[in-house]
């Protein structure tokens, strides 16, 4: 395995591959890899023949105010771990590699990146489709992973990729949970022993709307009153949101027909957590 920080030498790579009709598995991350990321390594890994990581902090989709300066990065450590499951490539640019002094352009996929967190988070989503977007151009994989626990950001991906045909196929994988329920995520590093301790009330929360469901309640108002109900047991979280929503267009519903996505996100301390389920069939299901 190799570490690649200019753009055009994985530019030369991905290139060479396709000329020899390998097929390339693209995992996009921020680094400080956790079980989820591997999780996706791994397929990337087996459905693909070559398995290219880009590890990159991304500034555009930071807001003011957020936690670029401090997010988790440790490249040594997420070597070492792509090694060992068999990646190829990790493409590590630099920010000046991305975003060169003038640059002007953005991707922007409407409505459906302004709602949810996109609300709480103004131009978060327009950060994560022109990053995306610049390294589909720059790798050229076959196909694309990603995690369940960005559901908005997997379903703006989608729609992006179709918008702009682009010939790359989106596999989304179950979220990777620790043992009590709380979503992998690199921002986990952060909590305190006792945000952490916390923390799995969201996914508790989550659990009470699913059952709710499972016993009949089908009005979205009584489901998020029962979320708010079990994320207030918790003094050091703050709800930022929360949905039940179509899953294919991130509309809310009033009353509960079919499958829908349920959503939540919330502050502990500085700390931004997101998580969500399905209940009823997945739309994500690539397996």
């Amino acid at each position: 395995m190799k570490i690649i920080k200019t753009i055009s030498e994985i530019q030369k790579f991905s290139n060479d591959a396709h000329k020899r009709a390998r097929t390339i598995g693209f995992v996009p991350t921020m680094g400080f890899f956790h079980k989820g990321h591997l999780s996706l390594i791994k397929e990337a890994r087996d459905k693909s023949d070559l398995a290219v990581v880009s590890i990159f902090v991304n500034p555009a989709q930071f807001g003011r105010g957020e936690d670029y300066e401090a997010y988790p990065r440790d490249l040594k450590r997420d070597d070492k771990l792509a090694s060992q499951i068999g990646v190829d490539v990790i493409f590590a640019p630099e920010v000046q590699q991305m975003y060169p002094e003038g640059y002007l352009t953005f991707v922007d996929v409407g409505k459906i990146s302004e709602i949810l967190e996109g609300a709480s988070r103004p131009g978060h989503f327009r950060g994560v489709t022109t990053v995306v977007t610049k390294l589909f151009n720059i790798v050229k994989p076959d196909l694309a992973f990603f995690g369940q626990k960005d559901y908005q950001q997997a379903v703006i991906i989608k729609r992006m990729v179709e918008d702009l045909n682009m010939d790359i196929r989106i596999v989304v994988l179950p979220t990777q949970r620790e043992p009590d329920g709380l979503a992998m995520s690199s921002r986990n590093t952060y909590l305190s022993p006792r945000e952490r301790k916390a923390a799995p009330v969201l996914f508790r929360s989550l659990m009470r709307a699913r059952d709710m469901i499972e016993k009949g309640q089908r009005k979205s108002k009584k489901i998020m009153e029962g979320i708010k109900e079990e994320v207030a047991s918790e003094e050091l979280i703050r709800l930022e949101y929360v949905a039940v929503c179509d899953p294919g267009t991130l509309e809310e519903v009033n009353e509960i027909r079919k499958d829908v996505l349920i959503a939540i996100a919330a502050k502990i301390g500085k700390t931004w957590l997101i998580d969500n389920i399905i209940v009823g069939t997945p739309l994500f299901n690539e397996k």
